[in-house]
């Protein structure tokens, strides 16, 4: 049984004086639950130690992409090939963040891999800072919680110069880099989840500045530009796969810069082969039957319950759970139809006593360092829930 315990919700006033405007869903619901769900210590530590060993197996698994050239089979586009092979072979191209879901963690059950949200992850602002204050307006200890994520990305910033762990050298090294932050006009979410980016940047060391995608000019030969100025290091919020498949000629134009040192860009080319759904098919052939993965393969899985997915997609779109006879019992309707499909084995989410189900989502930024919850239906969607947690002895 889940232990919940129930919290005085942040207003919204004071959630939009932190920047989190989008606290209210499209049915006038609250986004964040008036809930905490207590861990153990325990609990928190096996989170930590399961996300630092996938990423480990995530990095074998893109290496053997890479080595095999099997870009196609997991679903990654023909135009992006050459630009994650350049960003892939050179360490100056630093990750940044990304955010493991897992099922599992909770009430003694094993945790499972369910994707890893490792270019554009959302959930950011959620988890470094609103549980934090969650815990801050309730009198609760706001060390009590598996949250490390602000200050693990003002150190991981850093290591975008130092590129090794020890971040001490940061400020001897730092030889002035612009970093250039981005985002689409027009929705405050991503917006404001890059300022945030901005500002522990800025906390980090690094000279910065904001500015909408429409606004900055790209040059093969020269790099990047925002009002005429340079910028070594670009962040933007905008997934790969959309670049590559949306604006063709922009993901031509970020190839010749960075093959041409002109600039570097986070989250590097190569999180595309983690953010594929794809390697849990290459995960698993790599893996087989290790205890924190579930069966994925491109063809249903015979026999057994299982998940169909596209390699990408977002908030559970076109997202289907398939029968033992692969019967579609239970789907969301979305635009991703059109990419391949990987067929995952299903495993069940942790449920409270209404039916809710919960998620796990662990950041990670140089080493796991974040812990937050959404809950919803069995196929989380973009009117899931975001809920805090507690951990206690």
């Amino acid at each position: 049984m889940l232990n919940l315990q129930k919290i005085t919700p942040l207003d919204t006033d004071y959630l939009e004086s932190l920047g989190f405007v989008w606290h209210t869903d499209n049915d006038e619901t609250a986004y964040i639950s008036d809930e905490l769900l207590i861990i153990s210590e325990e609990e928190a530590e096996s989170y930590y130690e399961a996300t630092n060993a996938l990423y480990d197996m995530y990095v074998e698994a893109a290496e053997y992409v890479v080595e095999n050239n099997l870009f196609h089979e997991i679903g990654i586009p023909f135009n992006l090939v050459e630009v994650i092979k350049e960003s892939w072979e050179n360490d100056v191209h630093w990750h940044l963040y990304g955010r493991f879901d897992l099922a599992g963690g909770l009430d003694g059950k094993p945790i499972k891999l369910l994707e890893f949200n490792a270019d554009t992850p959302t959930a950011l602002f959620e988890t470094a800072i609103v549980q934090w204050a969650m815990l801050k307006q309730n009198n609760l200890e706001e060390e009590k919680q598996f949250n490390g994520l602000y200050e693990a990305l003002v150190d991981n910033f850093k290591r975008l110069v130092t590129l090794e762990e020890d971040v001490s050298t940061f400020e001897e090294r730092y030889d002035g880099w612009n970093l250039l932050f981005t985002s689409v006009k027009g929705n405050s979410e991503e917006e404001n989840t890059v300022r945030l980016l901005q500002h522990i940047a800025t906390e980090a060391g690094f000279e910065t500045e904001f500015a909408y995608i429409d606004d900055i000019e790209f040059s093969a030969e020269d790099g990047i530009f925002y009002q005429d100025k340079n910028y070594e290091l670009w962040f933007k919020l905008i997934p790969w796969e959309d670049i590559a498949l949306e604006e063709s000629d922009l993901a031509m134009l970020l190839t010749n810069i960075i093959k041409n040192q002109k600039a570097i860009i986070f989250n590097p080319a190569y999180t595309l082969l983690f953010q594929s759904k794809g390697l849990l098919k290459i995960l698993w052939d790599l893996y087989p039957n290790h205890p924190l993965l579930l069966k994925s393969s491109f063809k249903p899985l015979k026999g057994q319950k299982q998940v169909k997915k596209p390699v990408f997609g977002r908030e559970g779109r076109s997202v289907s759970i398939l029968d033992e006879e692969a019967n579609d019992v239970e789907s969301v309707e979305g635009d991703y139809d059109n990419y391949k499909m990987v067929y995952q084995a299903y495993t069940e989410l942790a449920k409270d006593t209404r039916g809710q189900c919960y998620q796990a989502g662990v950041f990670y930024a140089y080493e796991a360092c974040g812990l937050g919850f959404r809950k919803g239906g069995k196929i989380l969607d973009n009117m899931s829930k975001f809920v805090g947690h507690y951990v206690k002895l």
